[in-house]
């Protein structure tokens, strides 16, 4: 009788030291800074509509802000009611191909005592995935492009789809940082899978954050993870290199500043990761290889039994009790 074992990565005492070396681009710190710059040129312009929605204790807000190109990027604003502020507040990044849903289902943060903004992910959001989004991406690039986001402009950097995702991810956090509601001390970044990637990139380019709740995270370690799972959206880029057998070189160099390996290398504020082992989407050995390389303080959950799901509402408590930690100084 033959056993198929589901733990396809390392074993789990590698794991916790495997750390590979990184293969930075020698100017991925300029890149960064000028993308933020260019940015930053653009008239932030955040707007905060009131929602009307039948919630007793929950003040909702629709938000539009300039994100990278100053295109318009969507999302919600929620706080706690009558709270006495400014608040705490905690950014929410989606997960791939989701889009920012509905206001109820964000409520979690306010009912503890938080504000929560939510950024919609550009071009991602279509009605199939039950998580409605309001964001375009009116930059689509002119280079070839396998279907998914993962590859639109990968032979550029500059027109790389992911620069302008993480450029919006920091204007979001510029856009609650300047609320009144907000204390711009106790911003918190957080997201699961794509989200978890957002959340890794932005704390390393907005080093003034709080913390950093990184959940099961894509978009890191892209050499590994394209080498060992066949899972989307990875394999949208196993696509793309199957039909254009020369442009490798290019595509991995593209990636590599976006990596969040290199993000995890500079990350400062205290983190709170978390893992699933049987997770074929995004690889334990490429989470660890983030979480191994991340500079600040830092605790990771581990979900044996799990795959991508991780550990879904068990990890969401894990991520309120630690949020509570870290903002009365115990982290």
């Amino acid at each position: 009788m033959e056993i198929f074992v589901a733990l396809f990565d390392l074993p789990l005492d590698q794991l916790r030291s495997y750390r590979p070396e990184r293969d930075e681009p020698a100017d991925f710190a300029d890149f960064w800074t000028r993308t933020l710059e260019e940015a930053r040129r653009f008239d932030l312009a955040p707007e905060f509509t009131p929602y009307d929605l039948p919630l007793a204790s929950v003040d909702v807000y629709d938000v539009s802000f300039a994100g990278w190109g100053g295109h318009r990027i969507s999302g919600w604003f929620l706080t706690p009611r009558d709270a006495e502020g400014p608040l705490p507040c905690v950014m929410h990044y989606i997960g791939y191909s989701g889009g920012r849903g509905f206001p109820h289902d964000h409520l979690m943060w306010p009912a503890a005592g938080y504000a929560v903004f939510v950024m919609e992910t550009r071009g991602h959001g279509g009605a199939s995935t039950g998580h409605p989004g309001a964001t375009g991406d009116p930059h689509g690039g002119t280079h070839p492009h396998a279907p998914g986001m993962m590859t639109k402009g990968i032979l550029d950097p500059e027109e790389y789809y992911y620069r302008r995702v993480f450029t919006d991810a920091v204007r979001a956090v510029d856009a609650a940082a300047g609320h009144p509601a907000v204390d711009e001390s106790r911003i918190i970044v957080s997201g699961g899978s794509q989200g978890g990637g957002i959340a890794q990139a932005t704390a390393a380019l907005y080093p003034s954050v709080a913390g950093a709740l990184i959940d099961v995270p894509f978009l890191t370690h892209f050499r590994r993870a394209v080498e060992i799972t066949d899972r989307d959206p990875y394999q949208e880029i196993v696509r793309f290199l199957a039909s254009r057998r020369g442009d490798e070189a290019q595509v991995f160099r593209t990636l590599a500043y976006f990596d969040g390996l290199h993000f995890a290398a500079r990350g400062q504020a205290p983190a709170l990761y978390s893992v699933a082992l049987m997770d074929d989407v995004c690889p334990p050995s490429t989470v660890f290889a983030a979480y191994n390389h991340w500079q600040g303080p830092k605790e990771i959950t581990v979900w044996p039994w799990n795959g991508h799901e991780g550990g879904q509402g068990f990890q969401r408590e894990e991520q309120l009790r630690y949020a509570h930690k870290l903002l009365s100084g115990a982290v």
